[in-house]
């Protein structure tokens, strides 16, 4: 049973809207973030003295400790109820924020980046799971669909918010702004968002599967980060590697036969969860590879300008404000298996086309034709498969999905910047060196096309056409009645 306070609410309510606005806004912060930053780290290193190391760290210590623990945030929200994991992860992130823009020094600033994963841990699925659980069944696809699409809104706002907050002040301002937009989505939460949890959700922290799995992440994502340069004999490798594939395997193992896991693996006996999952980490990995060389490729090898890079993907956000939540909704009247199949198949398409942008290449002839094509693509997969990866399981269980579902996409998208330039031949070269970028760049895009055309497949074979009903949907009572244990979801034909 699922204990909402209130009522559900509708797409086109008021009260939805608000709901809405703060999932949207809360889920932003977490987005920006992601992207600002790349904008502002030669300021930053100039001003804090830092060698390419300490940079390079205060990007990855970010997005390593968000992706290590996602997961326990959607499993705290189910047990102590979203909203109020959501508003904690929010208030955590502008504290954190804080002390990035007053960081006297880059071992500071990466101390508070890693704060700041752990704040969009708690907020990122919370947003998620808040939209689940509030929204009234026949509108839950329309409001994943909006909150899609405005949600890529901030992630594609990021590189210009960086670097006219540079350009007009300093590099400090792109933290200090995140202060005042948490206390909105704060005040908005407070007053407008119920709250919702799964009262058979255990009390007890899984300490050792969140050490586990977040052991297992960093020494997998530091072993092939460090395998270009030191080659794949070298001890740390061999060792981080080996740690990292060790203590993730130990983590599957100890969640099997944990009284109260972190990730109840049991819920993977759903194929439509299992498959929609699946079908993330392979899209959400070729995503990664396209949105970390793309830019880059932009500027290094066809000659334009940072700003003019970055209006470049201007389009593909378009698509996905104008086009996901029709999609979503598109999903919810025919099921998630044709838009799952037809989205990750339109990518690879545009992928080839992107494959052939090199030096001198014509925006409107070259970049915008394939631009368009992926985001077309994007607007017609992403709606579906996080409903489909949301739905697929009891409501009871939306803390939960939300987190694995988010901890898959972000380590399949980290995974994949540390992965995908070796396995396209980069070795010890460089990435700013046109004529070593471009092989690499054409041969990674190649690479994410085979990813999107395998997502197709699996969504085909695993994501059934329509989702199985899991009666009673949801019960909306006094959130002090007693709890009642949720059924283990059954596999889905």
């Amino acid at each position: 049973m699922e204990l909402t306070t209130g009522q559900p609410v509708r797409y086109s309510s008021a009260a939805g809207r608000w709901v809405l606005l703060a999932t949207v806004l809360g889920s932003s912060l977490a987005f920006i973030d992601s992207t600002v930053v790349n904008i502002a780290l030669p300021e930053i290193g100039r001003d804090l003295g830092s060698d390419a190391a300490g940079l390079q760290w205060t990007v990855n210590g970010y997005a390593l400790s968000l992706a290590s623990l996602v997961l326990l945030g959607g499993s705290l929200g189910d047990r102590y109820g979203r909203k109020r994991i959501f508003l904690i992860g929010v208030a955590w992130f502008a504290v954190a924020s804080l002390l990035c823009g007053l960081s006297p020094n880059i071992e500071t600033l990466i101390f508070a980046r890693i704060l700041q994963g752990i704040g969009g841990a708690l907020l990122t699925p919370g947003a998620l799971a808040i939209l689940e659980a509030s929204f009234s069944r026949e509108d839950r696809g329309k409001a994943i669909g909006a909150w899609s699409g405005l949600g890529g809104i901030g992630g594609a706002l990021g590189p210009f918010l960086g670097g006219w907050l540079v350009d007009i002040g300093d590099w400090r301002y792109i933290f200090l702004i995140n202060v005042p937009l948490a206390a909105l989505v704060l005040w908005v939460g407070a007053k407008h968002v119920p709250e919702s949890r799964n009262p058979a959700a255990a009390r007890q922290i899984d300490y050792v599967g969140v050490l586990a799995g977040a052991v297992g992440l960093a020494g997998l994502t530091y072993g092939f980060t460090a395998w270009p340069e030191h080659g794949p004999g070298d001890p740390v490798v061999i060792t981080s590697l080996a740690l990292g594939v060790g203590s993730l395997v130990g983590f599957v193992l100890y969640e099997r036969r944990a009284a109260h896991p972190m990730l109840p693996v049991r819920i993977f006996r759903n194929k439509a969860f299992s498959g929609a999952n699946l079908v993330t980490f392979l899209t959400y990995a070729a995503n990664g590879g396209v949105f970390f060389l793309f830019v880059i490729n932009l500027q290094v090898v066809a000659g334009y300008s940072p700003l003019a890079s970055g209006i470049a993907l201007l389009p593909t956000t378009a698509l996905m404000l104008l086009l996901s939540a029709r999609a979503g909704g598109l999903a919810q009247r025919i099921g998630p298996r044709i838009p799952m199949t037809v989205g990750p198949l339109i990518c690879a398409v545009a992928l080839v086309m992107m494959s052939r942008i090199g030096p001198g290449a014509n925006y409107w002839t070259d970049v915008l034709p394939a631009v368009l094509v992926f985001g077309l693509g994007l607007s017609t997969l992403v709606a579906p498969l996080t409903a489909t990866a949301l739905g697929a399981l009891e409501d009871a269980y939306a803390g939960i999905a939300s987190g694995v579902n988010n901890a898959v996409a972000r380590a399949a998208g980290l995974l994949a910047v540390a992965v995908l330039p070796l396995a396209a031949g980069l070795g010890g070269g460089n990435l700013t060196d046109a004529a070593q970028l471009q092989p690499v760049y054409r041969n990674t895009m190649m690479i994410c096309a085979v990813l999107m055309v395998a997502g197709a497949v699996l969504a085909f074979l695993l994501v059934p056409n329509r989702l199985v009903a899991h009666p009673p949907a949801r019960t909306f009572c006094d959130p002090c009645a007693p709890p009642v244990q949720p059924q283990v979801p059954e596999r889905v034909a």
